[in-house]
């Protein structure tokens, strides 16, 4: 059974919404590690998160969800595998309107590897309004050829506070059903 206080882990790629989707559900006050964007990154959001975000989802009266958000810049890995450490799983958040944000999706499943054996991963597509391709489709497709996987993926406004407790709540559900029986 999955303990009252659950850890999960907001991955993905730079401007895909990992902030802005924990500040979306968040409790309290979140926690935030940003600084204004140097690099090619600048042109997708104006600051990055260089550390860590931090936010917590009550769910009910005994029951809830610590949230971090991980930089998403590969410089800042390293911080994957230390916010990874403990965690029920990894939401990761992709931004379709990257170059290739199947490649990128593709990295950070590398990265999160052990949470597809031992823990569970969702994966929401941000920014389809703004591209729609690849679609659902092509991410199911290529999440089963290339790493085997049924994994959840769904289209996602980070700043839809609705939509980022649908991933959340997924997660939870696909390890721990009993969590969720009181909603």
């Amino acid at each position: 059974m999955v303990s009252p206080q659950l850890k999960i882990v907001f991955a993905g790629s730079v401007g895909a919404g990992k902030s802005t989707s924990i500040q979306a559900v968040s409790d309290i006050e979140i926690f935030q590690t940003e600084e204004m964007t140097t690099d090619k990154s600048k042109g997708l959001n104006g600051k990055t998160t260089v550390g860590m975000d931090y936010g917590r989802l009550n769910l009910d009266e005994t029951t809830s969800v610590q949230l971090y958000g991980a930089p998403g810049q590969k410089r800042f890995e390293f911080m994957w595998e230390i916010l990874g450490e403990g965690a029920l799983g990894a939401i990761i958040l992709i931004n379709n309107t990257t170059e290739n944000p199947l490649d990128e999706l593709d990295t950070y499943l590398t990265a999160f590897a052990s949470h597809l054996q031992t823990r569970g991963i969702v994966v929401g597509v941000t920014f389809t309004d703004v591209s729609d391709t690849p679609n659902l489709s092509d991410y199911r497709e290529f999440l089963k050829k290339t790493h085997d996987s049924i994994i959840p993926v769904y289209t996602c406004d980070a700043r839809n506070a609705d939509m980022v407790r649908t991933l959340i709540k997924t997660l939870i559900y696909r390890l721990d059903p009993s969590v969720l029986s009181k909603d």
